[in-house]
């Protein structure tokens, strides 16, 4: 653990995504602290410049909401979407490829054809069409994104478990009569663990640019407040207030390019030696 921290720290570009995380993490925490009123409210004179007033220090929109507000709020949304749906993703993913992977055969064949059809479909196509079916909600959002997420991790998992079971310490457990469910679960997924965590980390990147993309073509919860609605909303005055559009523009790219250098750190600490054969 103390090797991985270290190696973990050596990647200046994860560190600093760690750090960008943070802020985002805490902002999204402390936003019922930091701003009382609902980020719906209109507090405040339009259009207000941003550090024009003191107390509105990110501006207002068109119907004097604060900025501010909303990126704080949005950040909570963002996460908590992008996070829970990486996670049912990478359940069902990791539940396919493991059977897919371990048993082999036909069983092998179902899956994988099952799969496939999912990944002939472009992804935020899928989810567009399932949230519009459904009623725009967060239910139906995670439940979007984590549909069209799941397949490449049912194939990373595939691809790991078809080695890793060709290894003696299976082959050892089979022998002494480990029940299968067993052998997954204790012995192969533990050996495959880092990959999937390294692909969910870029599953969260993912998923936030999805749930932006959803909320800016207005498929989004309206009870709560996004970054992608406030992009949406704000595209008719690029002109007149274009700080409206670039605040939570600027929100969703460091938030992504953080959480991507978080993966990137990660995959360093976790395969050192394909690391140094990179370099």
């Amino acid at each position: 653990m103390r090797s991985f921290i270290v190696r973990f720290i050596s990647n200046k570009g994860a560190v600093a995504g760690l750090l960008i995380l943070l802020v985002v993490l805490l902002l999204a925490l402390s936003a019922s602290f930091l701003y009382e009123e609902s980020p719906w409210a209109m507090v405040a004179t339009p259009l207000l410049k941003p550090f024009a007033d003191p107390d509105y220090l990110l501006g207002t929109d068109m119907l004097g909401r604060d900025i501010g507000a909303g990126l704080a709020y949005g950040a909570r949304v963002s996460l908590l979407i992008s996070l829970i749906s990486t996670l049912v993703a990478v359940f069902f993913g990791v539940l396919i490829g493991a059977l897919a992977g371990f048993y082999g055969g036909w069983i092998d064949d179902v899956l994988m054809r099952f799969t496939e059809f999912f990944q002939t479909i472009p992804q935020l196509a899928m989810a567009i069409v399932l949230v519009a079916i459904f009623k725009p909600s967060i239910y139906s959002i995670v439940g979007a994104i984590a549909l069209v997420s799941w397949p490449p991790v049912a194939r990373l998992v595939r691809g790991e478990f078809m080695s890793l079971k060709q290894r003696e310490f299976v082959q050892a457990a089979i022998v002494i009569g480990q029940k299968p469910m067993r052998i997954i679960f204790t012995q192969i997924l533990p050996n495959a663990i880092s990959p999937i965590i390294i692909t969910a980390s870029l599953m969260i990147a993912t998923a936030i640019l999805t749930e932006s993309a959803l909320s800016f073509l207005g498929l989004g919860d309206r009870n709560l407040m996004s970054w992608g609605f406030m992009i949406g909303a704000s595209r008719t005055m690029l002109r007149e207030a274009p700080w409206m559009s670039v605040m939570p523009g600027l929100a969703i790219l460091f938030t992504v390019l953080a959480i991507n250098l978080i993966g990137e750190g990660l995959n360093d600490a976790m395969n050192p030696q394909l690391h140094k054969r990179g370099t």
